[in-house]
């Protein structure tokens, strides 16, 4: 069968063109493009003239789109210029936005690329959120639960790791408690300021199909009692008796649901609950 067509996007930035890419790939999402192939081309760190001319010529000979973050004005003008001049298509992703903020807030834009990137106190508390998150994974180091930021509750398979390593990439630190019945919970939980405590649940089809796939993924017999229906009730009527115990947790129904979605609800909450500190912010930091 011949190869079906392929269709370029470049990527052009003066920094890392991650943000470009990342907004190029959701966009992507939302296309049906059957066989049509999608070829991603990311050209980074472009500070000069020769270079932009260079990515403009080589996008005129394949026909590519080209979507473009540059931070300083006569860039962005240049680049738009010699793609028109070369009948390149070009979106300009950044140029739109910081006209507008500049207009808002009066300031002109400082035009230096890469800033995002340059180390700050942000970067300093995500990296101490991450480690604390990681040491304080799964029920580990139970004195830590009083010095967290947020606390997740659930039974096995609730996406408590993922959701707390996603959550500690923007600067919070999280602590998961696993619920196992019979295990009595660790008393620090009892010091933790209930607004910081989130469970987590989910449909009992969904547990049994994602279990199942995890024993037959690490060969395990399919008939323990990890991967039975009756089990999985009990686990989850246990965990929900132990939430309605607990009012001032919210629950969260992972269900179905992306670690981004949940992990956005959680925050909204978190941040309803006038817990948010002034220097943290729920939008991804990763650009």
């Amino acid at each position: 069968m011949p190869p079906g067509p392929v269709r370029t996007i470049f990527v052009v930035s003066d920094a890392t063109g991650d943000t470009a890419e990342k907004v190029v790939r959701a966009a992507l999402r939302q296309f049906d493009v059957g066989s049509v192939a999608v070829d991603i081309r990311l050209f980074s760190h472009l500070r000069s003239s020769e270079d932009l001319c260079r990515v403009v010529d080589e996008a005129a000979e394949v026909r590519a789109l080209l979507v473009f973050t540059i931070v300083r004005a006569d860039f962005r003008e240049e680049l738009r210029q010699r793609c028109e001049a070369r009948g390149v298509p070009c979106v300009d992703l950044i140029g739109a936005l910081m006209g507008a903020m500049s207009g808002f807030f009066g300031v002109a834009p400082r035009g230096v690329p890469g800033l995002l990137h340059t180390v700050s106190p942000d970067y300093y508390r995500r990296m101490e959120a991450i480690e604390f998150t990681v040491k304080s994974d799964d029920g580990r180091d139970p004195a830590n639960l009083p010095k967290a930021d947020l606390v997740l509750v659930g039974i096995s398979r609730t996406s408590k790791t993922p959701l707390s390593t996603y959550i500690a990439q923007k600067g919070f630190k999280v602590a998961n408690v696993p619920l196992v019945i019979d295990v009595p919970l660790p008393p620090e939980l009892a010091q933790v300021d209930p607004r910081r405590v989130f469970g987590l649940t989910i449909k009992p089809d969904a547990l049994l199909q994602i279990r199942r796939a995890r024993l037959e993924r690490l060969r395990m017999a399919p008939d323990t009692s990890y991967g039975q229906r009756d089990h999985i009730l009990r686990e989850i009527y246990y965990a929900r008796s132990l939430f309605e115990s607990n009012p001032s947790w919210p629950v969260i129904d992972i269900t179905g649901k992306a670690i981004e979605e949940t992990a956005s609800d959680i925050l909204r909450i978190y941040k309803q609950r006038g817990l948010l500190r002034s220097s943290e912010d729920d939008s991804d930091p990763s650009l």
